[in-house]
């Protein structure tokens, strides 16, 4: 299952992940991850989440790469029930809407055969965007 909250900036997406991320690590058996692009997370979420700030990798960023690093971390812990990424414009690199809907599509065929939840942000109107976008909210 893969889950998008849209919304402009400064709408309340990073105050709802944050809630999400808390509400999971307490409630999901297995480990939660939480990708995003700097610190910003880091004081509100609880310690039991594995926090990644993909700047710290030194990586390209782009769609395929975090697809690549999402599986990369499942096939290092199977025990991930729930993966988080706060802000996919900027963990990517790309804020290009029209690219969004076939990584989303791939994240959701991934999510459906490991079975791990995936919750994305992005900051956007959401008169923008594309009903390939829209099946995820």
């Amino acid at each position: 299952m893969v889950k998008v909250i849209l919304g402009k900036a400064g709408s309340g997406k990073t105050k709802q992940v944050i809630d999400m991320v808390n509400t999971a690590v307490t409630e999901e058996s297995g480990s939660v991850v939480c990708i995003e692009n700097g610190q910003t997370l880091r004081l509100s979420i609880q310690h039991s989440v594995k926090l990644v700030d993909i700047s710290e990798y030194g990586m390209e960023l782009s769609y395929d790469h975090l697809y690549a690093f999402v599986c990369g971390l499942y096939c290092g812990n199977y025990d991930i029930t729930h993966i988080f990424v706060d802000g996919l414009y900027k963990v990517t690199g790309d804020d290009d809407n029209a690219k969004a809907p076939a990584f989303l599509e791939k994240l959701d065929a991934f999510s459906k055969s490991s079975g791990v939840k995936v919750t994305l942000t992005i900051s956007d109107d959401i008169e923008n965007a594309t009903e390939e976008l829209k099946k995820y909210f």
